[in-house]
């Protein structure tokens, strides 16, 4: 009896625990949470949205744009541009950049396979940040002066105003057309006698940057240009990358890169040929860096000309390293006209190789297109010019160092160290010239270098008038 009512009095107890631990897990179950009804119907994407394409980056999506999933990307096609080279489709790229302009890091895309003609255009902001420019293809103006159109300036083709944060580049062509242009009579060695004639002669500029402020320019070949190439007025940060630069080597005023008024540049890993300067560096310029530049052939890389009509310049802290110049008129030049004020200063020169280059390292304050320049007390003052490791051979029709300062103001600190200039044939030029330059060398140069006047200069002008703040 006791066994049955031990028994009895456990199996009930065992059903009590058995329903009090259910109990338990029942009471701290979590309701389920009810989501409200989507406003859309349709299901939710599972794909997840695209990371942006950086627009820094040269080439952040495929050729077909039809292929990326950014809703960022206007192909100009889309907007009516046929691409065949004889169609006019202009409208078609401004219509792109106003509406890639209007959205942050749009992109106006050209892609490859196509040639699109379009006439003067400005292409303004501002506009929203990361802008690129993208030609795949090629850009291309009209071909000559008969062709442009008459409402159209002469003095510009593509123009980029008031932007902030833009990139051109692409792996395209951009094309001038610019022979037509080159030989209007009033060019420079365009006629018969060797003289140009007088008449209209405006050119257009092929690209240029107005008022803008970091700004990119990367892979593109641009060629063939009527007047300058690329042109910087009035910007702020600009780098410049792996661009090719082309047009014949008798092409007048072809310059390369000009810049004027434009502050913080880099010029890297670049190779320009052309009719004129390479890289010419113009008043009100400073911070300016050029590495890995071949300028081969053209007139050199130039600070200048600065001065003319009597006006101030100012141009500071430029600095050349690493490049080529070959088979050119000039190498590295600083060229101002008399009667101006302002300065050249601190100027960096540093691993330059020459090949067959005339006028390998000048300066020149006496600069003149005719003969009917004036003398004149005033000028600009060059100080502090650096020039290291300038090696390689020169054309012997000219002395390979030519320092000509004003008679008022003298160039001072001008160093020079591991100069090796050698005749690219012929015999040796062994009469460098200096006039009212100082200085010193830190090596012995080949050729040898006696005219530079050691100290400072018994300063016939107050100098600090000419001197310009940073």
């Amino acid at each position: 009896m006791s066994h049955v009512l031990w028994f009895f009095i456990l199996w009930i107890t065992m059903i009590l625990f058995i329903h009090n631990v259910e109990g338990r897990y029942h009471h701290h179950k979590k309701p389920k949470k009810i989501s409200p009804a989507p406003s859309d119907p349709s299901p939710p994407s599972l794909v997840p949205p695209p990371s942006p394409s950086v627009p820094s980056d040269p080439y952040p999506y495929p050729n077909d744009p039809g292929e990326s999933p950014s809703d960022c990307i206007f192909d100009v096609r889309s907007f009516g541009a046929v691409g065949d080279g004889e169609a006019d489709d202009t409208a078609a790229f401004r219509a792109a950049w106003k509406a890639a302009c209007a959205v942050e890091s749009g992109v106006l895309f050209a892609p490859e396979n196509y040639c699109f003609k379009i006439t003067s255009t400005i292409f303004s902001g501002p506009c929203k940040p990361g802008l690129v420019f993208q030609i795949d293809g090629t850009l291309m103006a009209p071909d000559g002066p008969e062709c442009w159109p008459e409402e159209d300036s002469k003095n510009q083709w593509l123009v980029f105003y008031r932007l902030d944060q833009m990139t051109l580049n692409g792996t395209g062509i951009i094309e001038g057309n610019g022979e037509r242009w080159w030989n209007l009579p009033c060019k420079p060695h365009r006629a018969a006698s060797g003289q140009s004639i007088s008449g209209p002669c405006d050119s257009p500029t092929m690209i240029r940057f107005f008022m803008s402020s970091n700004l990119v320019l990367s892979g593109l070949k641009i060629q063939n240009s009527p007047q300058f190439h690329v042109k910087f007025d009035g910007c702020e940060g600009v780098l410049i990358d792996k661009l090719s630069i082309s047009a014949p080597k008798l092409s007048p005023n072809t310059d390369g890169i000009h810049l004027g008024n434009t502050r913080e540049v880099g010029i890297y890993n670049s190779m320009i040929s052309n009719g004129d300067d390479c890289i010419s560096i113009g008043p009100g310029c400073s911070n300016v860096n050029v590495d890995g530049v071949t300028c081969a052939p053209t007139h050199g890389i130039s600070i200048g000309s600065l001065g003319v009509h009597n006006s101030r310049a100012c141009v500071s802290n430029l600095t050349v390293r690493n490049s080529i110049i070959k088979e050119s008129d000039n190498g590295l030049r600083i060229k101002t006209w008399q009667g101006g004020t302002g300065s050249v200063t601190g100027l960096t020169f540093d691993n330059i190789q020459m090949e067959n280059v005339r006028n390998c390292i000048n300066i020149d304050q006496f600069y003149c297109l005719s003969k009917e320049c004036m003398n004149q007390t005033s000028a600009i003052y060059v100080n502090n010019v650096s020039y290291r490791k300038i090696k390689g051979t020169y054309d012997v029709r000219t002395p390979p160092i030519h320092f000509a300062c004003s008679d008022t103001v003298a160039c001072t600190n001008i160093t020079l160290s591991e100069i090796e200039l050698l005749p690219y044939e012929g015999e040796l030029v062994e009469d460098p010239f200096c006039w009212n330059a100082y200085g010193r060398q830190e090596t012995l140069t080949i050729p040898p270098l006696d005219c530079l006047r050691e100290g400072e200069p018994e300063t016939v002008v107050e100098l600090s008038d000419y001197e310009c703040s940073s």
